[in-house]
Order: structure tokens, then C-alpha cells, then sequence
């Protein structure tokens, strides 16, 4: 079981660090939107290209960053039986879940989408519309960002099955680190008490 927990954690820095890099993408997307809008007004012209760019860097953020999601247990979650049962029973859900639905899923997607990209890849394939930038760069996010998920998958199930046998603590335990809304309170009540001091 150390060896699976060592493993997991090496997943876990995985889409730590993939996560919090793809977070500047947003930050690029809205500049280069901005930018765009700026141009259009002001010059009455656009460009294909930067208008396809930020529908690339929201893919980009979507998919790379599904993995982290998982990892921060920040995904779309209906809690209104699972808050009901015991830390044990919410972990055996969890497991069933990851190895019924989500990791045959997320492999199924993975496998049927490599052909696509490939065929993307190999056929120089275009945008359509004058300007517009190479394909095959946007679809390959869905099989990274789906391998990246299926990574996180098998981490969250290790540590699901380790507190369920007793050597590891709940990973659905968000008094521990709390949600990502908590996180970002403590920063701001952390940030006034340094301001006021």
C-alpha cells in the first residue's frame, strides 16, 4: 500500500502543478479578448485567428484542468444522500463510481479521440475560416486532459481504498483543507489581519 500511496502522490503533484499553471490561461485569454475587442472598435478590424485562440485557451483550460478539479474534489458533486452517510459509505461510493463510470468513460473517450487527433495531425487539418489556426494542437487536449484525468482517477481511488482499510486519512474530509471557497476566505481574513497589524 506505501508503494500505491507514494504513486498517488506523485500523481497529485501532477495536477497540482498542470492546474495551477492552466490557471493563467485564463488570464491570457482575457487580455487576448480584450485586445480583440479593443482592435475591432477602434479599427474596425478582427482577426480569425485571435478569436479561435480563446475558444483554444478555454479548451485548454477546461480539459488540462480536470485532473486538478478531481485532485481539489471540487467537481459538480450531488451530495444530498451522499452527506447522509458515513465517511466509509461516501468513499465506497466514491470507488464504485471512479471504477464503474468514470475511468470506463474517461478510457473509452481517450481511446476513440487518438484516431481523430492523429488523422488531425497527419492531414495538416485547418480552420475553415480564413486566418484560422491548425487543428490537431486543440483536439489533443482531449486525450491529455483525459489522460490526465484517468491519472487523478486512479490517485483519488487509491486514497479512497486506503482510508477505507484504515491507512490513510477521508480524502473527502474538507475540514482538513477545505474547499476552495474556504481557502479563499482564510486568504482574505489572512490578508486584512496584515494590512491592520
Amino acid at each position: 500500500m506505501s508503494f500505491l500511496l507514494s504513486l498517488s502522490r506523485v500523481i497529485d503533484w501532477i495536477n497540482e502543478r498542470v492546474g495551477r499553471s492552466v490557471l493563467w490561461l485564463v488570464l491570457i485569454a482575457v487580455l487576448i479578448s480584450a485586445g480583440n475587442a479593443i482592435v475591432r472598435k477602434v479599427f474596425n478590424t478582427s482577426s480569425n485567428a485571435l478569436l479561435e485562440i480563446q475558444w483554444y485557451l478555454f479548451a485548454a483550460l477546461f480539459m488540462l484542468a480536470s485532473g486538478y478539479t478531481f485532485l481539489r474534489n471540487e467537481h459538480v458533486r450531488i451530495d444530498i444522500l451522499n452527506s447522509k452517510l458515513s465517511p466509509k459509505a461516501r468513499n465506497w461510493v466514491d470507488v464504485f463510481g471512479i471504477l464503474f463510470f468514470l475511468l470506463p468513460i474517461s478510457v473509452l473517450i481517450l481511446w476513440l479521440s487518438w484516431p481523430i487527433v492523429m488523422n488531425s495531425y497527419v492531414s495538416g487539418e485547418m480552420s475553415q475560416n480564413p486566418g484560422g489556426l491548425i487543428r490537431w494542437p486543440v483536439k489533443m487536449l482531449l486525450p491529455v486532459g483525459l489522460g490526465l484525468l484517468v491519472l487523478q482517477a486512479v490517485s483519488e481511488l487509491i486514497k479512497r481504498i486506503a482510508f477505507i482499510v484504515d491507512r490513510g486519512p477521508d480524502p473527502l474530509d474538507r475540514s482538513a483543507g477545505g474547499g476552495i471557497e474556504e481557502q479563499i476566505v482564510a486568504a482574505v481574513k489572512a490578508s486584512e489581519g496584515g494590512e491592520r497589524k
